[in-house]
């Protein structure tokens, strides 16, 4: 097992996979206890039987650059598979602003395929391989130094198979037609805007019940500061505050330490200090957000005039449709879309692109009256009214 640790040796292997079709990509990393992902190993294999043709990176190796492997991802000839891609490219991204590409997933090509919604890797490993996979060290700390074998033998295992598992699911989706169905699910993957978080937007991510705009404003305010506090400091936002002290302060609306000295839930070192002076600015900042700048909650499924019935069959439809397709329903639509859509709601990911051909058009003629579910054999299907 090689384990690349300098510019070099990297340079060298790129320069090989550079001359593939594909390279499979994977990478082990922590999070726990930073905002943005440390990134501790990066896995590398590309299909040649006649040499070393899978690789370990180590990015933590003083004075390794990683920019081989950058102009590797730049390289339009060399598809990049990974499997759950969105973790693992948030960290490129953060760190050189690239996005690999050609992109291919291999979670987004097995739900196209039919392995069922959100396949695992260790799920297709079986199916597809016919192996299993030793998950022994799947909670290991990656960043401990030296790696053990067996540490090495796992981290290795999610780029070998992973060749084969790309190979079937390419085969299949040009044998089904189905390629241009996983390049429109590429695009958000592609995205610049995936892997940004905009303080300003952190507040929607808060669960709460209420809907006074008040209350809102000084939740997006409190968002807002530890968003922010947490990215400069690169800590996670929990450890700022959690959402159920962000909803309490919401509440409380303290105007001074005393105020948080009160706090039931806020940690005794946020009361003081940068974090309370941050809490204290938010809390008056949502006070005095004008009226008719007042957020407004989103609308969720339950504002919604859903009509029960309508969402059923949608329900019983989306169901008939996924399985003639071979395709995971998930991938469809999920049921917030279905409550939508049985509420009027036309502006949805279910009725564009595959997915309208696939179940969208037999959904609005159902929502319209126009076609029925009737029951063939062990089949549901549409007929018209």
């Amino acid at each position: 097992m090689q384990t690349i640790t300098t510019t070099t040796e990297l340079a060298t292997f790129c320069a090989e996979a550079a001359k593939r079709p594909y390279v499979t990509v994977d990478t082990e990393f922590l999070r726990e206890r930073t905002y943005y992902s440390k990134l501790c190993l990066v896995q590398l294999a590309y299909r040649d039987a006649a040499g070393e043709d899978a690789v370990l990176v180590d990015p933590l190796v003083d004075g390794l650059s990683l920019e081989p492997l950058y102009d590797l991802f730049r390289d339009p000839g060399v598809v990049k598979v990974f499997h759950a891609a969105r973790q693992d490219l948030e960290i490129f991204w953060v760190d050189a602003q690239l996005i690999p590409t050609p992109l291919f997933d291999t979670q987004v090509a097995a739900m196209v395929c039919g392995y069922g919604d959100q396949a695992g890797y260790e799920t297709l490993v079986r199916k597809i391989s016919k192996a299993q996979l030793d998950k022994s060290s799947r909670f290991t700390d990656w960043s401990r130094r030296p790696l053990t074998d067996a540490q090495k033998t796992y981290a290795l295992g999610d780029v070998t198979y992973l060749r084969e598992i790309y190979e079937v699911l390419s085969d299949r989706l040009r044998s089904t037609g189905r390629e241009k169905w996983v390049q429109e699910e590429m695009a958000v993957l592609n995205d610049p805007a995936t892997y940004q978080t905009n303080p300003n937007d952190a507040w929607q991510r808060v669960k709460t019940r209420t809907t006074s705009g008040r209350f809102l404003a000084i939740v997006r305010e409190l968002a807002r500061f530890r968003e922010e506090y947490a990215q400069t400091r690169d800590i996670p936002r929990n450890r700022v505050f959690k959402d159920d002290v962000l909803v309490e302060l919401a509440s409380t609306k303290p105007t001074d330490e005393k105020d948080l000295s009160r706090s039931r839930l806020l940690q005794r070192e946020a009361r003081k200090g940068d974090i309370a002076a941050g809490i204290l600015a938010a809390v008056k900042a949502g006070i005095a957000v004008p009226n008719d700048r007042l957020p407004k909650p989103a609308a969720g499924a339950e504002r919604l005039q859903v009509n029960p019935a309508i969402a059923d069959m949608l329900r019983v439809l989306l169901k008939a449709k996924s399985e003639q397709a071979d395709v995971a329903q998930k991938l469809i639509a999920n049921s917030a879309d279905l409550d939508a859509l049985a509420a009027g709601q036309r502006d949805l990911p279910a009725l564009k692109g595959w997915r309208k051909e696939v179940f969208g058009r037999d959904a609005i003629l159902l929502t319209e009256g126009k076609v029925a579910l009737a029951v063939d054999g062990a089949h549901v299907v549409t007929v018209p009214r």
